[in-house]
């Protein structure tokens, strides 16, 4: 008898837990969303994004079994059903409508009120960043703009896109396939990772805490290049294994700059250095060049605070004789190649009795004149 009491009561116990772990239907409307918001996904193009992500507040009803999204494209149009779904989120692919709401509806088919409505408004658009400025690095480069954006609504800025594609030289335009290089919340960003001696174009925007995205920055072009520090070359009678300096030796005779062909430290007596530091008899020392292929020009008038001050190659005043190497100062060099000339540049950093200390940097892109700062604006033309 205890034997059948006890199967009994199991088998209550199993009803029991069956009925709790069931929903009971109830013919009640369920309560409406809230706190329904809106993030755009920039695509690169201000008038068309990637699409639309909306997130509201989740209903707290035992009940309910979907949500509704509807929209409309405009003012004068009825709202439809967008789509229904089980998450408190929705992701709406491709240009959006211009307003939506959010409706729950119940097991038993009953559906809430609509939530508020959110409106894509796009007079929250930033303004675009009005400067793009570039410091060509070694297979990177630097890049900084304006910070209007962000002064122009601090509570509505959200970050930066950067966009790269590839450069054509000979006529001043950047490609058509752009990617998305990074963001960031700051007015600088660095570009790295780039093959140096290729030409890239660079274009910068705005993003709004909804997801709105600017017009883009004007357009600049920059060309990582390599770069080196502190190099010791030696007058002759100094040092005669380290009296002469080439930026570029092409050994393989491939027009492919490897790194054992850059910033070639060796003997004057070769005879194909670009430069030799010789002693004028007065106590200082001249950057000369050697082979027929260079020439040089100071750069500026006076002092440069770093290599990367330099700017774009001179046009003129290259010639072949010697120039007093000066501390702080900055010295370009014109190559002539088999169908362009070739550029490099250096920085004084020091002036001993019988050797001078330098940076150096080098455009492996032939016939390319930016060196180190301020990639040119691109024609929009």
């Amino acid at each position: 008898m205890r034997g059948f009491l006890g199967l009994g009561a199991l088998l209550a116990s199993a009803a029991l837990l069956a009925c709790q772990n069931e929903r009971v239907v109830v013919n009640e409307v369920p309560p409406a969303p809230t706190g329904l918001t809106y993030e755009l996904e920039p695509s690169g193009d201000p008038v068309s994004p990637r699409g639309i992500i909306l997130r509201w507040q989740a209903v707290s009803d035992p009940n309910l079994e979907v949500y509704r999204v509807y929209s409309r494209a405009s003012t004068s149009d009825g709202f439809g059903l967008r789509a229904s779904t089980t998450s408190p989120s929705f992701h709406d692919d491709g240009v959006p409508h211009l307003e939506y709401y959010v409706t729950s509806v119940g097991l038993d088919g009953l559906e809430s009120d609509p939530s508020a409505s959110v409106v894509v408004d796009e007079r929250l658009r930033l303004p675009a960043p009005a400067t793009l400025t570039s410091i060509s690095l070694n297979g990177a480069i630097h890049l900084e703009w304006s910070d209007n954006a962000y002064t122009a609504d601090p509570t509505g800025f959200s970050n930066y896109r950067v966009y790269s594609t590839s450069y054509d030289l000979d006529n001043n335009v950047c490609g058509t396939s752009w990617s998305l290089e990074g963001s960031t919340v700051a007015p600088t960003f660095l570009a790295a990772s780039l093959p140096n001696g290729q030409p890239r174009c660079f274009g910068v925007s705005a993003i709004t805490i909804e997801g709105f995205e600017s017009l883009w920055s004007p357009l600049r072009y920059d060309t990582p290049r390599p770069d080196g520090q502190d190099v010791l070359v030696f007058t002759p009678a100094g040092n005669a294994a380290q009296s002469a300096f080439r930026f570029f030796l092409d050994a393989n005779n491939d027009g492919v700059a490897s790194p054992l062909e850059l910033g070639l430290v060796g003997p004057a007596s070769s005879g194909t250095a670009d430069f030799t530091i010789v002693p004028d008899g007065s106590g200082n020392l001249l950057i000369t060049p050697q082979r027929a292929a260079a020439q040089v020009v100071q750069y500026g008038s006076g002092p440069i605070h770093d290599l990367t001050d330099i700017d774009i190659a001179p046009v003129g005043g290259y010639a072949r004789t010697g120039i007093i190497a000066t501390p702080r100062t900055g010295y370009v060099f014109q190559m002539t190649g088999t169908q362009f000339y070739s550029y490099g540049a250096i920085r004084v950093a020091a002036v001993g009795t019988n050797y001078v200390v330098f940076d150096w940097s080098y455009q492996t892109d032939a016939g390319n004149p930016e060196l180190l700062r301020m990639g040119r604006t691109v024609s929009t033309q």
